[in-house]
């Protein structure tokens, strides 16, 4: 049974110059049909599915359309065309130093965050000490989350989110955060997490990674579905695509 399906996934932004022109300029320029509309397709025509404990990987150079792609499966965005149906609960981490308050303490934030995600405040009290210990910041508890570096800060974001047992993961670069000991650790947690039947959506710039972690993979090329399918052979051309762009 597909956990996950998207069908003819199709991306639209409208770019124009409104907003540098102004209103009445914007007016005018409609009467005299002069003012002009660019279409960009950040997604056209992806389609796939994932069944329950299915790992996929998705690949692709910058610009190809995979952070646009995860926030429409996450349901942030809504497609232009096509469409995308869940079982389950999803869980996405994307964009992970964002939403924490600089100013206050990391103790306070690691409870900001878990209420955002929805953790009672009597979760949290039960598991923020392992969520310090994993994210390696036990000394940095009562210090101004502003004083962390980028590392640290997604390290505590990954801590915290990880501690969730979604039905759909949804991952966007998070474990190449921090340094190799604690990218084998989120990797090793990331793991656990599948082998609890969690279907789990990862892009990563590593093929490595992909190869070692996937078994399914959707291959983008500027907002276009280049292969979607077995993880060896579609990364084995994407390293020939990869060698020949150098060349």
């Amino acid at each position: 049974m597909d956990v996950l399906e998207v069908k003819n996934l199709s991306i639209r932004y409208m770019t124009g110059d409104f907003k540098d022109i102004g209103l009445k300029e914007y007016v005018v320029r409609k009467l005299k049909h002069n003012y002009h509309i660019q279409e960009f397709w950040a997604d056209k025509d992806i389609t796939f599915s994932l069944e329950k404990g299915d790992m996929l990987g998705i690949i692709g150079t910058n610009g190809a359309g995979k952070s646009t792609l995860l926030k429409a499966i996450s349901g942030i965005m809504e497609p232009t065309k096509g469409w995308v149906k869940r079982e389950g609960n999803i869980s996405a981490l994307l964009e992970l130093a964002s939403g924490f308050d600089k100013d206050l303490t990391v103790k306070e934030n690691a409870y900001l965050r878990g209420a955002m995600l929805g953790y009672t405040r009597k979760f949290m009290d039960e598991t923020y000490s392992k969520i310090i210990e994993f994210a390696e910041l036990e000394d940095f508890q009562d210090r101004p989350f502003k004083q962390l570096s980028s590392g640290m800060k997604s390290r505590l974001a990954f801590s915290i989110a990880s501690l969730v047992q979604p039905d759909i993961l949804i991952l966007d670069e998070v474990l190449s955060v921090g340094d190799g000991a604690f990218r084998k650790k989120s990797e090793a947690k990331m793991r656990e997490i599948i082998q609890s039947g969690a279907t789990t959506i990862l892009v990563s710039h590593s093929v490595q990674q992909v190869r070692e972690l996937c078994n399914k993979v959707l291959w983008l090329n500027r907002g276009s579905q280049v292969a979607f399918g077995e993880t060896q052979g579609i990364c084995d051309r994407y390293e020939k695509f990869l060698q020949k762009r150098i060349e």
